[in-house]
């Protein structure tokens, strides 16, 4: 096949199950993402021949940095509406202008197809029940009015050699390389796992549409290759059911294979409250989404018995986007230090997500707790300070084993700074 795909968001939840299915696919894939997460959510994929890393914010994407890509699929956006109430005019900045101004460069570049990632939370407090794709929206958040207003955006670029798709995604749930317990079937699991509970707030009548994960890589595949069936300008709802969540603890609690004990509060301020249709994707795109509920429950389930999925401060979004903000502000201080200091060290802003990724690394010592953080949060401003980057690899997660690289890095930094 050879044609080129961008994925923006490459390494995140969708986006480490998408470039897979890509390259499987016989696609070539060049994945842009700032890699907070982390280059091992590609996993066995890093070496593939058709893969091509590029590691840049969405904000500093340029059409000659798409100009060998038939298609892009943007998925790159502060993911989910708490998170993006942490800071909304970096919402602002990055799920509206950027990926606007992202559509705008790839349709300077000659791009022929682009697929847009949007949510179903456009809906907001949606009212009836089976609302379509033409139904009122009612955002409701900084990142719901981001997505909706992108989205109205870039579908308003389609033309005849640019088709411009939205997807409408509902809630996701199942297992990822980069996995996320900030989704609410996720979140569930895990606390069934923890604690044998399952504590739903207010009150358990909202309703939300779900959707498997790789149900919703295959949508957006389905929606590339769709356009050649004249869906360009078109946007489509994409998911399994829709749920309230009193019916949804119950599936929860019994797919997992032991006793779980749900209670319900009535606190939370969430007045997110919609179901929709899933008929247009059915019909357009040949798209209906197979993976159930319990099937993901299983899965993550059994994923956690066997220790092999990460539970840390990575997998929660909004805990660690603010972590990021605040090895931004390290790397601020390291520079205006640097400039202090008079470092002839040339800066290199790489080593910023190459830092917070030595923070994962070193976050996973379950044992080390804040003060884990608080070490590779010392070893970040090292590092950014004269331009060293200590070894983040798995064998060094330890504390102790740190130390001595911790000395020599800072031995590094004092000899090219004074």
């Amino acid at each position: 096949m050879n044609k080129t795909i961008a994925v923006t968001g490459a390494a995140g939840y969708v986006g480490s199950i998408l470039v897979g299915r890509l390259l499987d696919a016989g696609y070539r894939v060049k994945a842009v993402d700032r890699f907070f997460f982390g280059l091992n959510t590609l996993g066995r994929y890093l070496d593939h021949p058709g893969l091509e890393l590029k590691t840049i914010d969405i904000r500093d994407v340029t059409p000659r940095d798409l100009e060998d890509c038939w298609a892009v699929i943007d998925l790159a956006a502060l993911s989910n509406d708490p998170s993006a109430e942490l800071d909304p005019a970096l919402t602002w900045e990055i799920n509206e202008k950027g990926r606007i101004d992202l559509a705008r460069s790839a349709r300077s570049a000659g791009v022929e197809r682009y697929v847009f990632s949007g949510s179903c939370s456009v809906y907001g407090a949606g009212g009836r029940a089976d609302l379509s794709e033409d139904s009122a929206l009612r955002p409701l958040t900084a990142y719901a009015r981001a997505a909706a207003t992108a989205e109205e955006a870039i579908r308003g670029m389609n033309r005849p050699g640019f088709a411009t798709v939205a997807l409408r995604n509902a809630t996701m749930f199942g297992l990822s390389p980069r996995m996320r317990f900030d989704l609410v079937v996720n979140v569930m699991t895990l606390s069934a796992f923890e604690t044998g509970q399952i504590v739903v707030t207010g009150g358990g009548q909202q309703r939300r549409p779900l959707v498997h994960v790789q149900d919703a890589a295959r949508a957006f595949i389905c929606a590339l290759e769709a356009c050649d069936r004249g869906i360009g300008g078109q946007v489509f709802n994409i998911g399994l059911a829709n749920f309230r969540m009193n019916e949804l603890s119950e599936v929860v609690s019994k797919a997992i294979p032991a006793p779980v004990q749900v209670q319900f509060t009535p606190g939370g301020a969430d007045k997110r409250d919609y179901s929709v249709k899933f008929d247009r994707a059915r019909e357009a795109l040949g798209f209906s989404a197979s993976v159930g509920i319990a099937e993901g429950v299983i899965e993550i389930y059994r994923a956690l018995m066997a220790n092999q999925v990460e539970r840390g401060l990575i997998t929660k979004t909004v805990a660690w986007y603010s972590h990021i903000i605040q090895m931004q502000r390290l790397w601020n201080f390291g520079l205006e230090a640097r400039s202090l200091a008079g470092s002839k060290v040339e800066p290199d802003p790489s080593l910023a997500a190459r830092q917070v990724a030595i923070a994962a690394a070193v976050s996973k010592n379950s044992s080390g707790g804040q003060a884990a953080r608080t070490a590779a949060a010392l070893i970040g401003i090292i590092g950014m300070i004269g331009g060293v980057e200590p070894d983040p690899s798995e064998e060094y997660f330890g504390l102790a084993e740190r130390i001595p690289r911790l000395a020599g890095a800072l031995e590094a930094t004092l000899a090219g700074v004074i």
